[in-house]
């Protein structure tokens, strides 16, 4: 993996409004103090440096309240980090459940904070961050996974489910949300191991015993604060361990030829390249031609994507009729 390694110039926020869900405590705290340090929204003449309002990630007015309130205070939001999580509430999967106990219906506030709100937080911010904007003004979304989001976690189930959700949202906007045609906005992903917060107080003495990599929530900040502080970066996932930071997604699309295997990676970039940034899915339905309907081209596709895909499915097909020979 590469070790990302923050730049962070004086003032690298400076005038920048930054609306951080789950700010008011551990992790979120710190990023708030850090990006108040580097200067956001820092003007001569102007509201507040900080506000805080209590807000229910999963109930979507109050998501909207949120940025209404920052819209309205600052005229305008240039950055926004969805960093409120809560870990594993009971035992979805307990071996003591029976035929009668299984019948009640378990929790999903759980899935409902880390993903949906996760979601709404983007959602919205999608919107947002577009207004007011000024030229070459950039513009990001930082949602925070965990290596639970990459990495199996046993026990937690519902947390880890929702962890690999926020990663993958992030993987399905990367190329659709970047795009200077739509939304123009950069995206990416923090995914902290073991950090010092009362959420690891299970296992922290063993941890500390064992000597593995703990994180404070001062250098989880201090790299949250470096992602949004960099334009270069969209579409990343930047794993961390004792402080340091290391990006996963460049490598594993490096090394996909070999985990996955060179004919079904071909094929996958065949299929990846047609999709391209999504809009296939999302283009309105419009009447097909007979042409387009025989060979099950999906609508909204370019006719250069469709007769580049014509030739790489032809080559692809005889590769894969021969290999099964």
């Amino acid at each position: 993996m590469s070790q990302y390694i923050p730049n962070i110039p004086t003032n690298c926020l400076a005038k920048k409004v930054v609306l951080i869900t789950g700010g008011a405590n551990g992790i979120g705290s710190r990023l708030v103090t850090q990006c108040l340090e580097q200067g956001a929204n820092r003007k001569k003449t102007c509201p507040p440096r900080a506000i805080f309002q209590t807000t229910d990630v999963t109930d979507y007015p109050s998501v909207l309240a949120l940025f209404d309130l920052a819209f309205k205070t600052y005229k305008r939001i240039d950055h926004v980090v969805s960093a409120a999580g809560i870990v594993e509430i009971g035992n979805w999967f307990d071996t003591s459940l029976t035929l009668e106990t299984v019948r009640q219906t378990p929790t999903h506030k759980v899935m409902d904070v880390n993903l949906l709100g996760s979601m709404y937080v983007t959602r919205i911010a999608s919107v947002y961050l577009r207004h007011n904007r000024g030229s070459n003004c950039d513009r990001s979304i930082l949602l925070f996974s965990c290596v639970s989001g990459f990495k199996e976690s046993p026990s937690l189930f519902i947390y880890q489910a929702s962890k690999h959700g926020v990663t993958g949202l992030m993987r399905s906007l990367r190329n659709y949300i970047s795009s200077p045609y739509k939304h123009y906005l950069r995206i990416n992903t923090v995914c902290p191991w073991v950090t010092q917060t009362d959420s690891i107080k299970k296992v922290e003495a063993q941890w500390k015993q064992a000597d593995l990599p703990l994180n404070t929530p001062e250098q989880v900040a201090t790299v949250a604060t470096g992602v949004l502080a960099d334009q270069s970066l969209n579409g990343t996932s930047m794993f961390i361990e004792g402080g340091r930071a290391w990006e996963i997604e460049r490598n594993i699309e490096r090394l996909e030829s070999e985990w996955l295997g060179e004919e079904p990676s071909k094929a996958l970039a065949l299929g990846q390249g047609l999709l391209d940034d999504g809009s296939i899915w999302t283009a309105p339905e419009r009447p097909r031609k007979k042409s387009t309907i025989s060979v099950g081209v999906p609508p909204g596709v370019p006719l250069d994507k469709l007769n580049g895909l014509a030739n790489g499915v032809n080559g692809m097909s005889n590769g894969l009729t021969n290999g099964v020979h």
